[in-house]
């Protein structure tokens, strides 16, 4: 998601809101499909309750897609240093370290030693865990680069569209596999936002059009929504989520670009406030989606999400839990920040990278 990367420090904070709003929608999203709440709506029937969980929860694939997006646009411009990968792995390793051996040393049951040894391993599944496949694709990055920028806009575009069909279009049709995972499809995004940064067309900086082509996926979107649940309860089961159930399903994508362009052409100048929280909506994701255990002790044991659905108070309930959980882990990662990161980057700055100029000299001589 790259939350930390900037390329100055007085960025424009449309993007930087995108992100903070990218990211309560996938805690959402989270609040639904990791509590036990999705199995209580399929036996509920359909009733306001119901419509409004899966509603409120439907749009954690399309949230990734808009983080992906937002690396892209900016990275495809910018190069990657050992810097900035060691600040990405170093984050991540610092949360799974930290909060498994919370977890080890009160004895959560069914947390163990080797759970928190396993945690080292920060690339374990590519095909779906976003940790695991965005730290491999960062590492593709330069090699991206290099090929957008030997590429002409008519490459470019055949390029998309060959991809889109493959992955979007294919990837939607029930019954046709298109055998996708995280990492190919994270490049895919690259070959979007890139294309929207390099080239310079009319249309991508209509902000009515996009706010007009927002608010028509949202509708066509919960709509397929309704449409899966109807044909459930008539005829046999459809995925409520299927046209969001992955990120490369149509209205997963089709919404996030919808959604990327218009914040991307909102006039929002810097705000220090914004980009502040901007900057730590990664620890979000890190500290609340951080592993199995944590979501049995976030979502089960602690905000008892499926016990909080016969409350007549459920739909604040639900709005209030998520926004919570999002300035607690905001408030934990300012702190990792500061107590943390900054004195080993100042150590970094002051010693090892000093060290590893003189050896990339010794290299190239």
């Amino acid at each position: 998601m790259g939350s930390n990367i900037k390329l100055n420090s007085k960025r424009d904070s449309n993007i930087e809101l995108f992100r903070i709003i990218t990211m309560l929608v996938i805690v959402a999203h989270h609040f639904v499909v990791n509590s036990g709440l999705f199995d209580i709506l399929g036996a509920s029937g359909l009733n306001a309750k119901s419509m409004f969980a899966y509603v409120f929860g439907a749009w954690g694939k399309t949230g990734i897609n808009c983080f992906v997006l937002i690396t892209g646009y900016f990275m495809c411009k910018s190069n990657i240093t050992i810097r900035k990968f060691v600040k990405l792995l170093a984050e991540i390793l610092f949360y799974n370290i930290v909060i498994g051996s919370i977890f080890l040393l009160f004895r959560y049951p069914g947390y163990s030693l080797f759970l928190l040894l396993k945690s080292l391993f920060v690339v374990k599944n590519v095909t779906d865990g976003f940790t695991s496949a965005f730290l491999v694709f960062y590492l593709f990055i330069p090699f991206l680069n290099l090929l957008i920028k030997n590429i002409n806009q008519k490459v470019h575009i055949t390029l998309l569209v060959l991809c889109i069909f493959i992955y979007v279009i294919l990837g939607s049709i029930p019954k046709i596999d298109v055998g996708m995972n995280y990492l190919s499809w994270f490049i895919v995004l690259y070959f979007v936002s890139s294309f929207i940064r390099m080239y310079d067309f009319s249309i991508f900086s209509n902000k009515q059009f996009w706010l007009i082509s927002s608010i028509i996926m949202i509708v066509l979107s919960v709509l397929s929504i309704v449409v899966c649940l109807l044909f459930t309860y008539y005829f046999r089961y459809v995925f409520p989520y299927y046209f969001l159930s992955d990120s490369n399903k149509i209205f997963a994508f089709t919404l996030s670009v919808c959604l990327f362009m218009l914040f991307k052409n909102m006039n929002i100048k810097y705000n220090k406030v914004i980009n502040f929280i901007a900057s730590s909506t990664f620890g979000v994701l890190l500290i609340h989606a951080n592993s199995n255990t944590m979501r049995q002790f976030l979502w089960k044991d602690i905000c008892n999400i499926v016990g909080s659905y016969n409350s007549n108070f459920f739909f604040v309930y639900s709005i209030l839990c998520v926004v919570a959980i999002f300035i607690i882990c905001i408030i934990i990662d300012k702190i990792r920040i500061y107590c943390f990161e900054k004195p080993f980057f100042k150590f970094w700055d002051n010693y090892v990278a000093e060290k590893l100029n003189a050896i990339k000299k010794k290299i190239i001589k």
